[in-house]
């Protein structure tokens, strides 16, 4: 019994102090900024972390060791954890890396409302209290050709917000093929359950007739909701009923139909590539065929910040607006701001097209994502020399977000292989960069693809490709 306590107590006893690991070079350092008052807090936990190991066994750290843990852990506090990143993956609309970057026009709206007070809530005319969902009320409006919209924080609140507001204790009636995964696990029956309206399925994964919807109708139906499976798509032998006929059907019994696009298409990209669209439903189109209610978002295809946007029939937006729901729902005024302005480049497409950084990079010709290819590649030799072989060879760009899964966007993309350093480690490297650089890696070779890099990144990401080969060592 003795001797199999002396080892842990040894351990203990060998322990640095407090003071000791506050006078390390690396912790003093990363205390001289912000963080300088919690440096014996942090230590303090880094040492009683280190006891907790110490007696149950494991292997101690050293001195230096701990030193440098208690620093990295100062530098945390004071880091961002949302920062930029460089994206070269191709993915356009990439939703871990935050899906569609704003435009220039949006940024300044939103910083110009944050930096000060703003009319938020204030009219101005009156001197008395305002609305927040006017703001971009008169815009949706005029370019979705519906009676009004609504703004909430995102679409799977638009949808929660419909079904609870105008379905609640009722039926909804839905295809089998639409009961879709709308990303991090939320499904479309769960948002139902959620709302407290009921499920009420027709038809079969591949194929929903007019019929099917028809016999589904019963007096506890509350509407028809059809939802585009803009992630995925069924081919083969396969039916599904246009939104005509459903709008159609929808009157003859005096139920709403509501049509959740997700996606959020308000003008298709410019050039041939855009052709691959013509399964995309616009917004306007759903309108403009009846949908009573049409649900999208502000931060795919539309190019906007994240939001959740209805748009449709006067009276039942009414009833959403008054909805208690609806303040939970709610968006901020930075949203609102920036939502707004990117809206305001929709009047002019053309404009749109060129400012609105989604549409621009899915309008890039393939002859033009060539040349910014063979440009940045020219660059990687110059900066890298003998270190590292480039090269170039034609792939495909995704949409991304969820949108378009089967329309193909032809790039040119740039390689990069270092000899005897494996392409996962050097992705593993600009991942740690700053800013971090995000690329592919694909058959033992890292790639980037020039379609998704903003102005400046090109410069920036040669730069941290040369300093992650650098910190790799003189084998990378």
């Amino acid at each position: 019994m003795e001797s199999g306590r002396s080892g842990p107590a040894e351990g203990l006893r060998g322990l640095p102090a407090v003071h000791r690991l506050l006078g390390h070079p690396a912790v003093r350092a990363a205390a001289a900024g912000p963080a300088a008052g919690w440096a014996t807090a942090v230590v303090r936990e880094v040492l009683e972390d280190e006891r907790r190991r110490r007696w149950q066994g494991e292997e101690p750290r050293t001195a230096d060791e701990l030193a440098a843990l208690a620093a990295r852990q100062l530098q945390a506090l004071t880091r961002p954890s949302l920062r930029p990143v460089i994206n070269a993956t191709g993915v356009v609309l990439h939703t871990n890396l935050g899906r569609a970057p704003l435009a220039r026009e949006a940024v300044e709206a939103a910083a110009a409302v944050a930096a000060g007070y703003s009319t938020l809530e204030y009219d101005t005319g009156s001197g008395g209290r305002g609305s927040r969902l006017e703001h971009v009320r008169h815009l949706l409006r005029r370019l979705t050709g519906a009676e009004d919209a609504l703004v909430v924080n995102n679409n799977a609140a638009a949808v929660f917000l419909v079904l609870a507001a105008l379905a609640s204790g009722r039926e909804v009636v839905v295809s089998r093929g639409q009961l879709v995964e709308i990303g991090g696990s939320f499904r479309i029956p769960e948002i139902l359950a959620a709302s407290g309206a009921r499920l009420v399925e027709v038809g079969t994964t591949n194929k929903t007739r007019l019929s099917d919807y028809e016999a589904a109708i019963g007096p506890d139906t509350a509407l028809l909701l059809r939802v585009h499976t803009s992630n995925y798509r069924i081919i083969g032998f396969t039916a599904s009923v246009p939104l005509s006929d459903l709008v159609a059907l929808g009157r003859r019994h005096a139920l709403p139909v509501v049509d959740d696009l997700g996606s959020g298409l308000l003008l298709p990209p410019a050039g041939p590539e855009a052709a691959g669209l013509a399964s995309e439903p616009a917004v306007r189109d759903s309108v403009a065929q009846g949908a009573d209610l049409v649900t999208f978002s502000g931060d795919k295809l539309l190019g906007g910040p994240q939001a959740g946007i209805i748009a449709g029939r006067a009276d039942l937006i009414a009833r959403l607006r008054r909805h208690p729901l609806m303040r939970a729902l709610r968006c901020d005024k930075l949203v609102l701001a920036a939502l707004e302005a990117t809206l305001r480049l929709y009047l002019d497409p053309e404009a749109a097209r060129r400012q609105v950084p989604v549409l621009a990079m899915l309008s890039r010709s393939p002859e033009e994502l060539a040349r910014a290819a063979r440009r940045l590649a020219t660059r990687l030799r110059r900066a890298l020399g003998p270190r590292a072989r480039i090269r170039l060879a034609a792939g495909e760009s995704q949409a991304g977000g969820g949108s378009l899964p089967e329309v193909p966007w032809p790039t040119t993309l740039v390689g990069i292989e270092a000899p005897g350093l494996p392409a996962a480690a050097l992705a593993a490297a600009l991942r740690q960069g700053e800013p971090p650089v995000v690329a592919r890696v694909q058959d033992q070779v890292l790639w980037f693809d020039p379609r998704t890099l903003l102005p400046g990144d090109e410069r920036v990401l040669v730069d941290t490709v040369v300093a992650a080969l650098d910190r790799l060592g003189p084998g990378a």
